[in-house]
């Protein structure tokens, strides 16, 4: 894999890092410092925000919870100074997942934050918790790993840092307390359709997890930490202060004899989530009853955690997102020379360019990677095959992007060759602004001066940016292997100015 264009220099020790969970229940915030490799927390963070109860049954999200977000918001950024912006993610799950309308909260969260927001598919949010409890858990057992969130949960098999299988199911403590106790009551019934709705979930991957199976259980996040701390206190839990099947079933009798979550002052159980808990409870019973577990560890690593150490990765060139990039190329057959090829052109024709266009070392990173990957699309077809990369490339789940990355990178498949559309230049604007406009320009000249395929050397490119709207190309002496290099050069002038920007060839 080629080198990023600008790397981000490794993170020195004692350097902060922070990462922000934008959680369906809860918002979390949390600052660290590297201690000898380890990510060591100096501030922690939480408020609960509810964003999955702001969705209505449209899911669209409401004024009042996006309200109470973004003065969280605000409320975490006051204490990032110390946080350069380049050691910051901020990440967000399934309420932003499910959000029609996601976009209007994050455009204005990002005019709040050091950071954009990065919403995350519920497969990559599973990567990150087991990196998260993995680095916090030393263990060299197969280990499964529960997490209960406000509007998901996630399940993943893996062993020492390598995850093995990972879920997520679409359940979670704020939406089933708006699916069966939305009125307060703690009834049997309730807790009976409670289960029974997350058994159904587990049901469907319940046979490829016991066929991997596993040798201990992990869970993480709130429900975890609150019914652990409730089983404890009660003398339920084992002599290793695990959670044990029974003592949640004792659990689920004790609040039915409480009868109101108002009415629940347990141990362990904070104000913000008693509304919350016996949904939490209900999935936690059905997911152990169903998967035949008997006993969890509880592990304080989780999402966050595994935000920053996946930082660390990319700091110290150990990009999963690299990786990612190589299993697509092995998946689909690519032709790893031609792909080469075009990621070093596309570098050389990005860094002439790269100040006067004001693109960063993240937007090299993603045309370097679009780059690598753009012919995957002819595994399924030739015809019309950029459409089926850019299809391939946002509907997959792959490790280490985030959706908004996903789309970016489809846009550049979908535009690096045939006619360029007026219409598309408005799309690519509104999902990369005009820095994802340059990668698309950039990544179809270097495409078409490949478009060959042969061995030899190309002719010298130097690429000129007069102002924005107005680039140069010059053409090195050519030979009979790029034979068709500069008449296809011109058919590119007419497909520029549709998109604006007036393109000019010159022959050396």
């Amino acid at each position: 894999m080629p080198n990023n264009y600008l790397k981000n220099p490794p993170l020195a020790e004692d350097e902060m890092m922070a990462a922000i969970d934008i959680g369906s229940n809860s918002f979390h915030l949390a600052i660290a410092r590297l201690d000898h490799g380890e990510v060591r927390k100096v501030v922690s963070m939480s408020e609960k925000v509810q964003l999955a109860a702001g969705l209505d049954e449209h899911n669209i999200l409401g004024a009042a919870a996006e309200k109470r977000g973004l003065e969280c918001l605000s409320r975490f950024v006051a204490r990032l100074d110390s946080v350069p912006p380049e050691r910051i993610r901020i990440v967000a799950t399934n309420a932003l997942r499910q959000a029609k309308n996601a976009d209007d909260f994050i455009t204005r969260a990002n005019k709040i934050l050091p950071k954009p927001i990065e919403i995350i598919a519920g497969r990559e949010e599973a990567r990150l918790i087991y990196l998260g409890v993995s680095h916090t858990n030393a263990s060299s057992d197969k280990r499964l790993v529960i997490d209960i969130g406000g509007g998901s949960t996630e399940f993943i098999i893996g062993q020492e840092f390598n995850q093995l299988l990972t879920e997520s199911l679409q359940m979670g403590c704020v939406a089933f307390t708006q699916k069966y106790f939305a009125d307060g009551q703690i009834t049997k019934e309730a807790f009976t359709n409670a289960i029974s709705g997350a058994r159904k979930e587990v049901l469907a991957i319940s046979g490829r997890y016991q066929k991997t199976g596993w040798s201990s259980v992990v869970g993480s996040s709130g429900t975890i930490k609150a019914v652990r701390n409730v089983l404890v206190s009660k003398g339920w839990a084992d002599e290793q202060e695990r959670i044990t099947y029974k003592g949640v079933k004792k659990l689920e009798k004790l609040l039915l004899k409480i009868g109101n979550v108002e009415d629940i002052d347990l141990e362990g159980v904070k104000e913000h989530r008693k509304a919350v808990f016996p949904a939490g409870v209900a999935v936690l019973r059905a997911v152990m009853k169903v998967l035949g577990v008997e006993t969890i560890t509880y592990s304080d690593g989780a999402l966050r955690e595994g935000v920053m150490y996946d930082m660390l990765g990319r700091f110290a060139s150990e990009d999963v997102r690299d990786r990612s990039v190589l299993a697509l190329i092995k998946r689909y057959s690519g032709d790893k020379k031609q792909a080469k090829q075009v990621v070093k052109t596309s570098r050389h024709l990005f860094e002439q360019v790269q100040d006067k266009l004001g693109l960063s070392s993240d937007d090299g990173d993603l045309l370097r990677r679009a780059a690598s990957l753009h012919e995957i699309g002819l595994a399924i077809a030739h015809s019309s095959y950029h459409k089926h990369s850019a299809y391939l490339m946002e509907y997959s789940d792959i490790p280490g992007f985030s959706q908004v990355d996903q789309k970016r990178m489809a846009q550049l498949m979908l535009n690096h060759r045939r006619k360029l559309k007026a219409d598309m230049l408005e799309q690519t604007c509104v999902i990369g602004g005009n820095a994802l406009v340059y990668l698309c320009l950039l990544l179809r000249l270097a495409v078409l001066a490949h478009h060959s395929r042969s061995d030899y050397e190309l002719p010298a490119l130097a690429l000129k940016v007069i102002d924005e709207n107005c680039w140069q190309i010059t053409v090195g002496e050519s030979n009979e292997h790029y034979a068709f290099l500069l008449p296809d050069l011109h058919t590119e002038i007419d497909q520029f100015a549709k998109w604006g920007v007036k393109l000019s060839i010159v022959e050396a």
